[in-house]
């Protein structure tokens, strides 16, 4: 894998500005992206951007897989919804 192909911009969803908060929180290639997962990822972005939301997390999970966050099954967005609202809460206990 070059550089380039492990750039994390090279997936969908993530573009210059996600990228850089990304590196922020450490994950700074594709491959630890895919190790630590989208939920996990979301979890370390929350600490330095309390405004990251929903779509952030979407993004995540679309560049996780390959894909457009637009093209996530019914059953992921679902699923991710429901993390989301979990983790909101969690955040403003």
């Amino acid at each position: 894998m070059t550089v380039r192909d492990n750039d994390l911009t090279t997936l969908p969803n993530i573009g210059k500005v996600l990228a850089k908060k990304l590196e922020i929180v450490g994950i700074d290639t594709v491959e630890k992206l895919q190790s630590i997962g989208s939920e996990n990822a979301f979890i370390r972005l929350k600490t330095i951007d309390n405004e990251a939301c929903i779509n952030s997390l979407r993004a995540l999970a679309g560049a996780k897989q390959g894909i457009r966050w637009h093209d996530l099954d019914k059953c992921k967005k679902e699923e991710l919804k429901m993390f989301f609202e979990t983790t909101s809460r969690q955040t403003v206990e």
